[in-house]
């Protein structure tokens, strides 16, 4: 971590200039994080899985780094030399009903999305521990708060990344090491273009893709994202939870203000016995779909 002096209309102020290792940053929001904290005058290590993805960003390293390969991150972080933020945005999605989820199709978006991040995180902190400082910026969702129908397995991997962050800020918090779950609703990245479906025969949960995703209006780009990510990188305090967008802030506190004893739906009506018995889901019709 270097200082460098900036002339503001107020005078003379030092910056702090971090250097900021991003996983999965070939694309999507991950890529938008890596020019943003390039165009705000970082140092940057941008990484991906095939390193020849990352041509023309703007980076001052690029560098091959697969989150489910061990043999990989250790490498890719040695050759990052110090490392003040992390990034860890890479992940994965696939649409499926619960029933018709396979056991084998979910433990690869376990092991991009939370395993993954975890993977990296164990490779950074050692460094940040003998610094006693550094800070970890998860990507979650909204999806690590709440479930929603045929999203079951993203939502779980990221409710697993939400306890693994929460526990991880008050063991390290302590040594000087901070860590923060940045929580987007929908982004028009271009992720949901092509998502894999796994359906049963028949499809007994056909009614369930009736329900369409977000509305154009409720999602926001990578660049917000990656401004609000490169905020948090920056701001003198940081929370734990920092909801991206009005639509993710909406549904959150919809979802804080709704009682915890049935299930908590975004837009969606679903039912069944207990919602004809009066203790059905809570409907939150005014804020759409996510992931």
């Amino acid at each position: 971590m270097v200082w460098r002096s900036n002339l503001t209309s107020s005078g003379p102020q030092e910056v702090v200039i971090a250097s900021v290792l991003i996983t999965g940053a070939s694309k999507g929001i991950g890529r938008a994080t890596a020019a943003e904290f390039a165009r705000r005058g970082h140092r940057v290590i941008a990484t991906a899985r095939d390193p020849r993805a990352l041509a023309g960003l703007p980076a001052d390293q690029r560098l091959a780094l697969d989150v489910t390969d061990p043999d990989s991150i250790a490498p890719a972080v040695q050759e990052a030399g110090e490392i003040d933020v992390l990034v860890s945005n890479a992940g994965e999605i696939f649409y499926a009903a619960v029933e018709a989820t396979p056991p084998g199709a979910f433990a690869r978006p376990l092991d991009i999305n939370t395993i993954g991040a975890l993977r990296v995180a164990q490779a950074v902190l050692p460094g940040m521990r003998a610094r006693g400082r550094g800070r970890l910026l998860f990507v979650s969702s909204v999806s690590g708060r709440i479930a929603r129908p045929r999203q079951a397995a993203y939502a779980a991997t990221k409710w697993a990344l939400e306890a693994l962050v929460e526990a991880l800020v008050i063991e390290a918090g302590p040594l000087g090491i901070e860590a923060a779950l940045l929580e987007p609703g929908a982004v028009n990245s271009g992720a949901l273009d092509h998502v894999t479906a796994y359906t049963l025969p028949g499809d007994p949960y056909a009614h369930l893709r009736t329900h369409g995703g977000p509305r154009a209006s409720q999602m926001i780009t990578p660049e917000q994202v990656a401004a609000g990510i490169a905020d948090a990188a920056e701001a003198p305090q940081l929370p734990l939870r920092i909801p991206l967008g009005r639509t993710a802030s909406q549904i959150l506190a919809a979802r804080r203000a709704s009682p915890d004893d049935r299930p908590f739906i975004p837009g969606i009506a679903v039912r069944s016995s207990a919602a004809r018995g009066g203790r059905g889901a809570v409907i939150a019709s005014d804020v759409g779909g996510t992931v």
